[in-house]
């Protein structure tokens, strides 16, 4: 894209910038669909009077307003030459970095290109990719490290992204098998008074990690890699005695680990493997009284060389944008009342009955 000298009026500091689309790219791209890509950027920036005239952008305002418009558009044209599509959604995301790199919150080493144009995995037609700064920032850590932490709230692509990387690594034979876990622990229920053999009581719990494995992989391919050990689904407990060699491991809601299961799992890393450790420390599960060992393990083992603690926010959350503001109405609320989850947890169980 090209652009013409911006001008600036220091009185009023007003800039004025004229960009021009290639004629290789139609202005649907880059407007959307009935404007809708561009009602977002002027949503955006109140600040930036924007117009449209054939191939032509031209943005008149507030100079930080106008720069910062400029930025996004030559970013979305950097992801559109990739034949990748811009959606609301990208848009919003790269407005959003570029806000907090211009806010001196970043370091501003990756640009909104690089993140929503980086590929992990295509299966079946789609591709998966991180969406957010964070998210590339975490995957990658995966590639850089032999021990990831994803810490962050419920939607952030924390265990979905490190699946794929899983996936990834098999299929490129890094590693020879996947080992996916979990711990099994109740929220708010009680496994023992469900029916059913063991098995049937401790899949319900695994079946989050089933269901993105039936997003990457070929769904008939999925039982034959089983049978065959080169994936494998179970439960924490079953991790307990082993060395776990040329494998990519996944610990998925950590949060509901105690202290003495977080040192277990970490002590079953073996040559040529990778661990990801996933979890929301704003929703643990455990019983009253016992500390959450993805909490605890945080003061152990920040700044151990080749371990790295990736931390999410509501900012990269990925499921419907609702689920962002809920998360920080929460934890609002939880730093006004001094409580957790919103709920007070001292003296009390889970029913909300007096602690003996």
């Amino acid at each position: 894209m090209t652009q013409t000298p911006t001008d600036h009026t220091p009185a009023q500091e007003q800039a004025r910038v004229q960009l021009t689309v290639p004629a290789k790219h139609p202005m649907v791209t880059v407007l959307g669909s009935g404007d809708s890509l561009l009602r977002v950027i002027e949503k955006a920036f109140p600040g930036a009077d924007i117009h449209v005239r054939g191939n032509e952008i031209s943005a008149v305002g507030d100079a930080t307003e106008v720069a910062l418009v400029s930025r996004l558009f030559d970013e979305m044209m950097l992801v559109l030459r990739t034949g990748q599509p811009m959606t609301e959604d990208a848009v919003e995301r790269s407005i959003a970095m570029l806000r907090t790199t211009e806010d001196g919150e970043g370091d501003g080493r990756e640009t909104p290109a690089q993140v929503l144009t980086q590929n992990i995995l295509s299966s079946r037609g789609r591709t998966i990719r991180p969406k957010t700064l964070n998210q590339k920032r975490y995957v990658d850590a995966i590639d850089q490290h032999t021990i990831v932490f994803g810490i962050g709230p419920a939607g952030t692509g924390k265990t979905y992204l490190a699946m794929a990387k899983a996936v990834q690594a098999l299929q490129s034979k890094q590693v020879n098998r996947i080992i996916l876990t979990r711990p099994a622990v109740e929220a708010g229920e009680r496994l023992g008074f469900l029916p059913g053999t063991l098995y049937e009581k401790i899949d319900p719990y695994l079946r989050p990690l089933y269901d993105a494995l039936h997003d990457m992989l070929d769904p008939d391919s999925i039982p034959r890699l089983m049978a065959a050990g080169t994936i494998e689904v179970a439960p924490l407990a079953y991790m307990r005695g082993r060395t776990l060699n040329d494998a990519f491991i996944i610990l998925d809601e950590a949060q509901n680990t105690s202290a003495e299961q977080m040192k277990m799992f970490l002590t079953r890393l073996g040559f040529d493997s990778k661990i990801v450790i996933t979890g929301d420390v704003t929703q643990v599960d455990l019983p009253s009284g016992t500390r959450s060992g993805l909490r605890q393990v945080q003061d152990i083992l920040e700044g151990v060389e080749d371990v790295h603690f990736s931390r999410l926010s509501s900012h990269d959350v990925v499921r419907h944008r609702l689920v962002g503001r809920i998360v920080d109405a929460y934890e609002q609320y939880d730093s006004e009342h001094g409580t957790e989850n919103g709920t007070r947890e001292s003296g009390r169980d889970r029913s909300g009955h007096k602690g003996k």
